[in-house]
């Protein structure tokens, strides 16, 4: 059972995409687990047979716990069960514990049953875009969305709709309140001038993100506390700059994968992982240690236009940066000869920290720092 989380200590197997004795390529899809943060589809770490699965679906074990054993042909061979009854019927259990596919489908994931539950839907239902036309949890919602879009254009439909919670809206759910409880939240925002930024943007094609990112690591260094987690009465400041970057999964949630090491990292690098990570994470392909070790995270609405947002901190982390819309607005500036209005890209960057971690003066001076790494272009 891998680490899919600072916090978690154990996992849930719901399905096993593989059974004994078949082979499987590195890569391919051999499991699919579950956690109290994530769903997650875990490919074979290597090519070879598969042995015994020693875990059953459903089955919630910790973390390191062995799940089954692929025999690569340079060792030993995996665990077989062997031909006693008592064998055979542990592995009919455990096949009978798994989904069964619906016909014409390939085997159907946890979510796309849930989801298919949920909304009284049944796979002949769905047309399936995946491998082999099997049904994705993105070919289900939108049949969701078409099946929704037949009620609004029915007569006499006024009842109020019930949507219950998914999985993942369920654990968002628990993590953001249990961080509410567990920190004190404090909010502060500073004002941007981009321009700078700007034309580096523009010349680059990149987003204001990356920069905004590059910026907060530089600002780190100077205020390395931003940077920490709370063990008891223990603040452990992180030498390593690992940022959790929120990715929100078309509406239906989001995930926090992590860039690590970012501060090594210029602009146009810091680019490229934000977006390859984006990619991963709404295609459902993250590894386990991309979502891990994260020790500050940015939360981007920016592309929303929005003005500013107090994000919920990730905990245990002890700050959260949300970079929300920049706008073209008059504001006034020093000419040599005296103040001037002038229109420049300007945007809110808002922190909540947590207040048990450092004060409000540490923060203010951290939001400086940052504000004028970017007012001056210097990445």
């Amino acid at each position: 059972m891998p680490q899919l989380g600072e916090t978690v200590s154990e996992g849930t197997v719901t399905t096993w995409h593989k059974k004994p004795g078949d082979k499987v390529k590195k890569d391919e899809l051999l499991l699919e687990i579950a956690t109290d943060k994530v769903e997650m589809e875990i490919p074979a770490p290597a090519d070879g047979v598969v042995g015994a699965l020693l875990v059953e679906p459903g089955t919630t074990v910790p973390v390191g716990t062995r799940l089954t054993v692929i025999d690569d042909g340079k060792g030993a061979p995996p665990p077989m069960p062997d031909a006693s009854a008592e064998s055979t019927t542990a592995v009919a259990a455990i096949a009978t514990a798994q989904p069964t596919p619906a016909a014409g489908n390939a085997k159907l994931s946890p979510v796309v049953r849930k989801l298919l539950a949920e909304n009284n839907l049944k796979p002949e239902d769905v047309a399936g875009t995946g491998d082999g036309g099997r049904i994705t949890r993105e070919d289900v919602l939108t049949a969701i969305d078409t099946k929704a879009q037949h009620q609004i254009r029915a007569p006499g439909q006024n009842a109020d709709e019930r949507v219950p919670f998914t999985h993942r809206r369920k654990v968002i759910a628990e993590h953001m309140v249990r961080s509410l409880a567990t920190s004190a939240h404090v909010v502060q925002a500073i004002e941007v001038d981009f321009a700078a930024i700007e034309v580096l943007r523009l010349q680059s094609k990149l987003s204001y993100l990356p920069y905004i990112a590059r910026a907060l690591c530089l600002a780190i260094h100077a205020y390395p506390k931003v940077n920490a987690t709370i063990e008891g009465e223990t603040l452990v400041v992180h030498k390593r700059i690992n940022l959790s970057i929120a990715v929100d999964l078309d509406h239906e949630g989001l995930m926090t994968p992590v860039i690590k090491d970012a501060d090594k990292l210029d602009v146009v690098a810091l680019g490229h992982a934000i977006q390859d990570l984006a990619a991963k994470a709404r295609a459902n392909k993250l590894m386990p240690d991309e979502t891990t070790e994260g020790t500050y995270t940015i939360s981007n609405s920016g592309s929303y236009g929005t003005l500013f947002t107090a994000s919920i901190i990730n905990q245990p982390q002890v700050a959260i940066l949300s970079s929300d819309g920049v706008k073209r607005r008059p504001v006034a500036i020093e000419t040599p000869n005296g103040e001037a209005i002038a229109i420049r890209p300007v945007g809110v960057l808002a922190q909540s920290f947590d207040h048990r971690a450092f004060d409000g003066a540490y923060s203010a001076a951290f939001l400086k720092k940052l504000k004028e790494l970017l007012e001056a272009g210097a990445l």
